[in-house]
């Protein structure tokens, strides 16, 4: 296994080439604009899985975007590894605030990246490090050095809530069967701080409508008589936190587990400043539930956020119109025991039930999932904390992220495996956000990294 380095500096360029010309593909999931893109993304990954050494490679149709599947079977005695990712992005919108364009990508060196950063969408979430799973895939048949059977399963749908995922998985069991399962879609504290993630929130989704007249009205002259759907639904939504940014919705809370002071305290250990923290996103303050630190608010407590909100006229100059409908996009991420559906509809319920007369008020739900919690005990957790022993020469931190990857509690639900989270991005490389990277060396370390779980998890196995 030691010569994995010499294979990572032989073809390093190489790794780079093929993981640019696959962020140059616009795989945007949520626009149908980019459906042909998104259709050639999942060709481009079929060809990569029979390259890196995949003795069957298929391309699953759903009733949405496909799903890629592929395996490498070398003893049916020995263990199995399933690895999940994805190989749609997010829209690149705002496109004015990337420093460079979002499907173009470009190498840059930061403050955090002395070796460069992979600008552009999809760098780290998820395009970069799926890809590391394939190189890595790569160098352990190039090399013979594959310890067990290893499957992928790399589907198109993830930002848009993995639509038609559950159905796959539901009807396959027996071709997803595995003993464990592995993701890179989290990240870790920072470079010199290995860590594995151990708990994602879970994520309720909805759109709302607020309508008021039947069309749009002059302000002037309707002003101050008829209700403006605007003014109800941001009324309407700064109601649905109190002043210490407790969320109001009536039984939000009843299955929110509270860790015990000991689990904090614990929690409390990992490296943090506050102060970079702020600085790195040049606030003033942080905010938040009270009661609560901020890594605690953003990881083991629910939260509720508007995504986007408009309505009426935004375009340049005036327009002195009362809107007829007002819309808001808001996202509540759970944890474990809060069931998204449930959520769901006591959100329902209490929006609709705050309308003031004169509008009228639709919740229409877009997607959800559970939050996850794996077990520190678990073989693929002593696995992977090994591997990562193996390459950065230290003991990982166990965190639990604020982000959610609803298909993973599915994955134990239907598959009965655990999820091991390797993540080897870092907060701060703008998931979701305008120049979105990742780091030229975390994705080196990832393919390092990665052969050394297969390593550990096939003999802790015997």
């Amino acid at each position: 296994m030691q010569s994995i380095n010499s294979y990572i500096s032989e073809h390093k360029q190489r790794f780079l080439d093929e993981l640019i010309e696959l962020l140059k593909i616009p795989s945007i999931s949520a626009d149908s604009a980019y459906k042909k893109d998104v259709l050639t993304t999942a060709d481009a990954v079929k060809t990569s899985l029979e390259k890196a050494g995949c003795d069957h490679v298929e391309i699953c149709k759903t009733e949405g975007y496909p799903i890629v599947y592929g395996e490498k079977i070398i003893d049916k005695n020995l263990p199995t590894v399933l690895v999940y990712g994805h190989y749609d992005v997010q829209p690149p919108d705002p496109l004015d605030l990337w420093n460079s364009p979002p499907f173009d990508p470009i190498i840059q060196k930061t403050d955090l990246h002395p070796e460069g950063a992979i600008f552009a969408r999809g760098a780290c979430d998820d395009k970069g490090q799926m890809y590391m799973h394939v190189k890595a895939m790569e160098y352990m048949t190039a090399n013979n050095e594959l310890p067990c059977n290893v499957k992928f399963m790399i589907e198109g749908e993830e930002e848009v809530g993995s639509v038609n995922l559950s159905t796959f998985v539901k009807n396959n069991h027996e071709k997803l069967k595995n003993d464990v399962i592995l993701i890179s879609d989290t990240g870790m504290i920072a470079p010199d701080v290995p860590s594995i993630t151990t708990g994602l929130r879970g994520l309720s989704y909805v759109e709302v409508e607020v309508t008021g007249p039947n069309r749009d009205l002059h302000s002037g002259l309707y002003g101050g008589a008829v209700a403006n759907p605007i003014n109800v639904l941001t009324k309407m939504i700064a109601s649905l936190h109190d002043e210490n940014n407790h969320i109001t919705i009536p039984g939000f809370y009843d299955k929110v587990e509270n860790l015990s002071d000991a689990e904090r305290a614990e929690m409390a250990k990992a490296p943090f400043s506050l102060e970079a923290y702020k600085k790195s996103l040049d606030i003033n303050a942080v905010y938040g539930e009270a009661g609560y630190s901020t890594n605690e608010r953003n990881s083991i407590r629910p939260t509720l956020d508007v995504n986007g909100i408009w309505g009426g006229y935004t375009g340049e100059g005036a327009k002195t119109v009362i809107a007829s409908k007002a819309y808001a996009k808001i996202s509540m991420r759970l944890v474990p025991h809060q069931e998204w559906e449930e959520i769901t509809q006591l959100f329902k319920t209490h929006f609709e039930s705050i309308a003031p007369k004169g509008v009228t008020v639709k919740v229409n739900p877009h997607h959800g999932g559970q939050g996850y919690v794996t077990p520190i005990d678990s073989i693929g957790y002593q696995a992977a904390s090994k591997a990562y022993e193996a390459t950065f020469g230290k003991t990982p931190i166990p965190q639990r992220s604020g982000g959610s990857i609803p298909i993973v509690s599915l994955f134990e639900e239907e598959l009965k495996s655990k999820t091991i989270l390797m993540g080897f991005g870092l907060d701060s490389d703008a998931i979701h956000s305008p120049n979105e990277h990742f780091g030229v060396w975390n994705y080196l370390k990832g393919i390092e990294t990665i052969p050394w779980f297969y390593k550990h998890f096939t003999e802790l196995s015997k």
